[in-house]
């Protein structure tokens, strides 16, 4: 069973290297569908296994310059209060409890298909920003969507460990659509890095965090996202990404059904 982790960090790691989309989209289905993980456990073990890895990442963005931190600050006020009142939710109603796991269930095949939907209509939204900018918001009414997307994703996260990668990128491709690629990656990886470690402190302190199954994941993981990273250049974006939010759609039917 131990190789078999390793393994799986392996893939996903790969899998995040070439197309970017974040690892709880595939990490946790897999986790609780493949191994049969109780769905918190899931939840908490990737929201460490996610604080860890975008540290890393976090640095590697800062050094380019490529993290707006004015953003991250707007984001962490809506999502790290978000964040703690999701898990003291989890504690009051039981994460482990049978039920809730099964609405844990529900809320990650929904975060899956709101990543799905992010991954598909991502360039048109893209679009639609671009031929209206009328529509764009600016000032007071920019940073009150900014701290409410903040909240949405601190609440998805915690209790589905999705929602920082595709879907926050997606909201601040929206939100901010004059920033670069490689911004919207650096701003959308550095907030996600204090979300994750206060959803992951949540968890802990729920005691839903499989310190085993973090390590053999990360074992599996890191060449993996590096070995993705390199043959991302080598194959088609588009094949990947509607690979990807088949594979996906294929995940959140099974979770529910």
């Amino acid at each position: 069973m131990t190789l078999s982790y390793v393994i799986s960090g392996f893939a996903v790691g790969v899998l995040v290297g070439l197309t970017g989309v974040g690892g709880g989209s595939l990490m946790t289905p897999l986790l609780t569908l493949i191994f049969g993980i109780n769905p918190a456990v899931a939840v908490g073990t990737d929201l460490a296994f996610a604080s860890i890895t975008k540290t890393a990442g976090t640095f590697a963005h800062r050094f380019r310059n490529t993290v707006h931190w004015d953003i991250v600050k707007l984001l962490c006020i809506g999502a790290l209060p978000a964040a703690v009142l999701a898990a003291l939710a989890l504690n009051y109603f039981g994460a482990l409890d049978k039920h809730i796991g099964q609405i844990i269930r529900y809320s990650i095949a929904f975060s899956v298909m709101l990543t799905v939907i992010a991954i598909i209509l991502r360039s048109r939204m893209q679009a639609w920003i671009a031929r209206h900018p009328e529509r764009q918001l600016h000032g007071r009414k920019l940073a009150t969507a900014t701290i409410i997307s903040g909240a949405v994703l601190g609440t998805l996260v915690t209790i589905s460990s999705i929602g920082a990668g595709a879907i926050g990128a997606t909201l601040l491709v929206l939100l901010y659509p004059r920033l670069s690629p490689a911004e919207i990656a650096g701003t959308d990886i550095a907030y996600a890095v204090p979300l994750t470690a206060v959803a992951a402190l949540g968890h802990w302190w729920l005691g839903s965090i499989n310190w085993e199954l973090l390590a053999m994941l990360l074992l599996g993981s890191v060449p993996g996202i590096t070995i993705g990273s390199l043959a991302a250049r080598s194959v088609p974006e588009k094949f990947l990404r509607g690979l990807l939010a088949t594979t996906l759609t294929g995940v959140a039917a099974k979770l529910v059904f």
